[in-house]
């Protein structure tokens, strides 16, 4: 028996240039600490994910840059676009994600939001190593021959 797409589940906003900007080694769910007038903006679907970071700091994760759009009905308790966020993790896990970024060249890319099946808002964060100008290259030309191949499978 298939199961039923939830209502509350869907994607909010996704990072799509951290795969080709990134090696991403392993990826975690997190929690994420909004505020009411965030939340509804992001039910709106005014966010950016396209250039913010996550960092451990003083025991805790932060997402940082990430750009939540003002929501026009809260404009006397509204919100700051770009503050910084609080991520809810497991303390197991924010020793891993210390113990990787502690690592050379590697960092923590949020990589979509989306809200899961009870309708709260989770991110989706990568350990990830950047690539080098040649490593770009590669997976372009990777990608433009995969899309030729098919295209020539289709033709005959």
């Amino acid at each position: 028996m298939s199961k039923k797409s939830d209502p509350n589940s869907k994607i909010i906003a996704e990072n799509r240039r951290a795969r080709f900007d990134y090696f991403i080694e392993s990826d975690l769910e997190a929690g994420i600490m909004l505020l009411g007038s965030e939340v509804k903006s992001l039910r709106k679907g005014g966010s950016n994910l396209g250039e913010s970071y996550a960092s451990v700091e003083g025991g805790e994760l932060w997402l940082i840059n990430s750009y939540i759009a003002p929501y026009r009905e809260a404009h006397l308790w509204g919100h700051e676009e770009r503050r910084r966020r609080k991520l809810l993790v497991s303390k197991r896990e924010l020793s891993r994600l210390w113990n990787a970024t502690g690592r050379e060249g590697m960092t923590l890319v949020p990589m979509q939001w989306h809200f899961n099946d009870r309708g709260l808002v989770k991110v989706k964060i990568g350990v990830a190593k950047g690539k080098k100008l040649a490593d770009k290259r590669a997976t372009e030309a990777k990608r433009d021959w995969d899309r030729q191949k098919q295209r020539l499978l289709k033709a005959h």
